[in-house]
């Protein structure tokens, strides 16, 4: 009996400790957001944010006086760019933790199996052809990268998939050599035409600069479907950090765990890329900095790499979007100046796994 109590204790100490990392995580979250919403062109003190926002929400009766252009300024400018960096931010993560567990490598991240180079093809083609970005009110760029990015992934799986078992090994080669063939395709395309390429520039270096509230919408239907079914496989990845083989002996059919990750984590990459350009290192830096703090645990891993790389992309576009004002860097140069230092660390300290 006494044994049973102190085991409860335990669970019941774990739980709670599992909870309050993520309930801190969101504070942090919200913090960021506020702050992000603050700093612009015109400066919004955060406790109107707070009122802004507290007498939008109808349970709350609250009357306040708001000033209109305010509100206008965060709901129709930097909400909708600061929402869109969370939510990448967030998938970037959690489809970065998935390839790493999978692969059982920390260097994964997810453009590493050519989704981020099949998707910039498919928008470079869109922009030299001359194809109509809107047919039928729907956007065409963001449609073409998605299928680009489907299509290169399928065929780096194609390629790897040998006697009914896909090799993680070639599907990354497979991956490098592909994205190597679509950049070198798209630096072709850019060359030998001349038209203006600034536009296409900014979305290959990842920019909020167009965000929308139905496109954060458009990814969110998209990921977090996706989110849902990796987090339900999060005790599977666990198992699959010791041994394939051991976690085929408790059942775990790994080859249909390989194809439903790889598929999640790509759906939720390609829905992003669409609408936000290529952005790196999101996911590579904010699953191994969840991991050296909290450890192995991908029931920790995923949703805490979800508000850290949320929180990372908001400040980053913060920093793009004010550092040389009135004009804005891509976010991508900013996620690259952190990321590089760090990868270079993770190649150092992880050398003997290359």
């Amino acid at each position: 009996m006494l044994s049973d109590q102190n085991s409860n204790n335990t669970i019941l100490k774990i739980w709670s400790f599992q909870w309050s990392k993520i309930f801190l995580g969101i504070s942090i979250t919200l913090i960021c957001l506020i702050i992000a919403g603050s700093f612009g062109s015109v400066w919004i003190s955060p406790l109107e944010i707070f009122w802004i926002i507290a007498s939008q929400i109808p349970i709350l009766d609250i009357n306040h006086a708001n000033n209109p252009t305010f509100q206008d300024i965060l709901f129709k400018v930097r909400f909708p760019r600061v929402i869109l960096a969370l939510v990448a931010g967030a998938g970037l993560a959690v489809a970065g933790a998935t390839y790493q567990g999978l692969f059982k490598n920390p260097l994964a991240d997810p453009y590493l199996i050519g989704v981020a180079s099949g998707s910039s093809l498919a928008a470079t083609i869109v922009f030299m052809t001359g194809i109509p970005f809107f047919i039928w009110g729907l956007s065409i760029l963001p449609i073409a990268s998605f299928i680009g990015g489907i299509i290169t992934v399928s065929i780096a799986y194609l390629i790897s998939k040998k006697s009914s078992q896909t090799h993680l090994t070639i599907l990354i080669l497979a991956g490098v050599a592909i994205g190597s063939f679509c950049t070198a395709i798209s630096s072709m395309l850019m060359l030998h035409h001349d038209p203006d390429l600034r536009s296409l520039i900014s979305w290959l270096m990842g920019s909020f600069i167009n965000a929308q509230w139905n496109h954060t919408i458009l990814i969110i239907i998209y990921a977090l479907p996706s989110f849902g079914i990796i987090f339900i496989y999060s005790r599977i990845i666990n198992t699959l950090q010791l041994d394939e083989d051991y976690a085929s002996s408790l059942g775990v059919n790994v080859q249909k765990t390989k194809i439903i990750l790889i598929v999640s984590a790509t759906l939720i990459t390609s829905s992003i890329v669409s609408f936000t350009g290529l952005i790196g290192f999101v996911g590579l830096i904010a699953p191994h900095t969840i991991r050296i703090l909290f450890g192995n645990n991908y029931r920790n891993i995923l949703p805490l790499s979800a508000l850290l790389g949320g929180c990372f992309l908001v400040l980053s576009d913060l920093i793009a979007r004010t550092i040389i004002m009135p004009s804005e860097l891509p976010v991508g140069l900013i996620t690259a100046f952190f990321g590089a230092p760090f990868f270079i660390y993770l190649l150092i300290q992880k050398k003997n796994i290359l």
